[in-house]
């Protein structure tokens, strides 16, 4: 993977102009405190109380790191004696700083009042709590609020080091610098009301069936429309099209049979092909009481195992949360109850440990991510959440989780990241907004498609909808375009460069994602979460948060069937072929959305390229349909695979990666290189 050069470029996105950065002394490692370049960008609200109380991680520079991160590379170059032979605790304590070194660190923080929270065992990092006043005394800075296209951070302002001698042996420090991850989950809307489909009371759930409740076909047979304005003859509009979702008051969501049919998997249960004797971890914030209940309501209407005591469980790292419900009031009960349900539909034979962050900034997280590095829950691990995007975020932070995740990926251990759901978060010029950590290149990053089923069977395309309004009690002349509204995130690091399982990418730096799964919440999924006491099944549930569970799922099947763990998926995702892997092109339909209006100046003909002529990108293929609603006084027409400026095209591309996984055939191929 040639990784030892992890530092060695930067590029240049929109606004940001970033120093180089080299990992191969102290002096260069001090480098990585520098602030965001964003900080030009962003308000200064000002410096940061002097008593509030945060923590910070100093991670030390390794003994021989270039040799540690080569003997990684080794560990994913095929034909090398130690091709995943994973290091154990025993190997890595060659790398270890002196224990002089790592005394020297902790003294110095605790001369400026910081109280250790913790050493790692190998001495690699030292976790610090203490006031920012303190904080600023321990590292020669000062620490503001900052706020930048609507969200709050802090960092630091001026370069960093801890003070003393002991700045020395500090490669990089994590948690000056400070982001909010989110959950990468988006839920779809039905037009007719502007609120997703109502939930359904479980009890209601059990009287009727499932499939009564959702459809799975996305699109039915072409059909002619006829627009005209009350009161006038003119103008008039004509369209022919394939309709989504033609009773809108059913949503578009898949049962656990249904994804394992669209993904060529065998009937759910099949020996070898289940997850049995593997773990899948989760990595999420605060937990929420009812998941387990929750869970296996859902899987009670959907006829799935039922998770035990025996094979699930939730782990808090650094100690449950205060308010047993903060997990609740901040959205993360949907992300949980997603990434399990989501995760034993594809392995319903899998552990499940839900690892719960102590809170949702990347210091938390973090520190959940040492914790499953040390203690090794399991080898597939689903990370549903990231932080800012990689313009927002500062060179330390991703120093911080790439130190992390290059002693994960040395021990085997798979972290998967959600690629994002905005298309590239704004940003032009092939940078697109790539999320951190996602940009690791020890992570495999995950992006989405839609699954679209028209009848025939399931076809995937890039998960990126857009709309355009055709009709509103009146034909709409010209058609009125409502643009893009979520898709999968993707593209190329301004900070890490290509590995060398990318190189015949394009670009220079890590390109995302690596493989992709279901996320488009209008070809969605259903799960089962409480509510002020009440169970409730709800449907059309999307984002690069369900694709995450999928590809971990694939994974543990694939290290059960190999017997073992296989390390990073990423750099064996890129070896498959078409047998295994299915590439996720551009499709055009045999009908898109086509018609004419005639109005007193002629008649205007409207092609599928006309409708979306601002919303195509570099595109050249998507589907289109027209959404009915409101008994036809107000129609849509809706777009599957565009997904802003990031395109989706034959071979790997930056919406769907290599592509999604096609069944028995990715878990034999992938256990094949064991």
């Amino acid at each position: 993977m040639q990784l030892s050069n992890v530092f060695a470029r930067v590029a240049v996105a929109s606004f940001l102009s970033l120093a180089t950065l080299t990992p191969s002394s102290a002096v260069a490692a001090e480098s990585l405190n520098h602030p965001s370049k964003a900080l030009s960008v962003a308000t200064d609200h000002g410096r940061l109380a002097a008593s509030k109380q945060i923590s910070v991680t100093v991670h030390l520079t390794k003994t021989n790191e270039e040799g540690f991160l080569k003997a990684v590379d080794a560990l994913y170059a095929k034909g090398s004696p130690t091709y995943h032979k994973w290091m154990t605790d025993e190997d890595l304590k060659q790398y270890e700083p002196s224990a002089d070194k790592v005394y020297a660190v902790r003294k110095e923080l605790e001369s400026h009042g910081l109280t250790i929270l913790s050493v790692d065992s190998h001495g690699f990092r030292v976790r610090a709590r203490g006031s920012v006043g303190a904080v600023e005394s321990a590292f020669g800075t000062e620490l503001h609020e900052f706020e930048a296209q609507g969200k709050v951070f802090r960092s630091n302002v001026t370069d960093a080091k801890l003070t003393g001698v002991a700045g020395n042996y500090v490669k990089v420090v994590s948690g000056l610098e400070s982001h909010t991850v989110r959950p990468m989950v988006k839920r779809a809307i039905n037009f007719k009301t502007g609120q997703p489909w109502p939930n359904v009371k479980l009890a209601a759930v059990k009287e009727a069936t499932l499939g009564s409740l959702i459809t799975d076909q996305s699109i039915t047979s072409a059909t002619d429309f006829t627009f005209t304005t009350p009161g006038a003859t003119l103008p008039v509009g004509n369209y022919r099209a394939d309709v989504y979702d033609v009773d809108s008051t059913i949503p578009v969501s898949f049962t656990p049979e249904q994804l394992h049919l669209a993904y060529g998997l065998p009937a759910i249960g099949t020996p070898g092909y289940d997850g049995k004797g593997q773990t899948i971890v989760l990595l999420e914030a605060y937990g929420y009481p009812t998941a387990l209940a929750d869970a296996n309501a859902y899987f009670s209407i959907s006829g799935l195992p039922a998770l035990t005591s025996s094979t699930f469980s939730v782990v808090y790292p650094d100690g449950p949360p205060v308010l047993p419900t903060a997990g609740i009031d901040l959205g993360w009960d949907v992300e949980i109850a997603i990434d399990v349900q989501t995760a034993h539909t594809i392995a319903p034979a899998a552990k499940i440990v839900v690892v719960a962050a102590a809170g949702q900034d990347d210091d938390d997280f973090q520190s959940a991510i040492a914790y499953i590095i040390a203690n090794k829950p399991g080898y597939a691990i689903s990370d549903s959440w990231g932080e800012d995007i990689e313009g927002f975020a500062g060179p330390a932070e991703v120093g911080a989780y790439e130190a992390l995740f290059a002693e994960a990926a040395a021990k085997g251990i798979s972290f998967q990241f959600s690629s994002g759901d905005s298309g590239d978060d704004g940003f032009t010029g092939g940078l697109g907004g790539v999320s951190v950590p996602g940009d690791s290149l020890y992570i495999t990053s995950v992006g989405g498609t839609s699954i679209i089923n028209a009848g025939t069977g399931f076809r995937l395309t890039g998960w990126g909808n857009a709309v355009v309004l055709i009709n509103d009690d009146g034909v709409l002349d010209p058609p009125e375009q409502f643009g893009f509204i979520g898709g999968a995130g993707g593209g190329e690091s301004i900070y890490l460069p290509k590995p060398t399982w990318q190189a015949a990418l394009p670009g220079s730096g890590r390109q995302t994602p690596d493989v992709s799964a279901l996320a488009d919440p209008y070809t969605g999924v259903n799960i089962v979460i409480t509510s002020q006491g009440t169970q409730y099944l709800e449907s059309g549930w999307g984002g690069t948060s369900v694709a995450s569970p999928i590809v971990t799922a694939f994974w543990a099947m694939a290290e059960q069937k190999a017997g073992g763990p296989l390390g990073q998926a990423a750099p064996l995702i890129s070896t498959l072929t078409s047998a295994s892997i299915t590439d996720v092109v551009p499709f055009t339909p045999a009908v898109g959305v086509t018609g004419y209006i005639t109005d007193s100046s002629g008649t205007t003909v409207y092609t599928p390229a006309d409708l979306f002529s601002g919303l195509i990108g570099t595109n050249t293929g998507y589907t289109t349909a027209i959404w009915p609603l409101d008994g036809g006084e107000v129609d849509y027409a809706f777009a599957f695979g565009l997904d802003s400026t990031l395109t989706v095209t034959t071979g790997w591309d930056n919406v769907t990666g290599y592509g999604s996984p096609r069944g028995e055939a990715f878990i034999n191929a992938i256990a094949a290189e064991k």
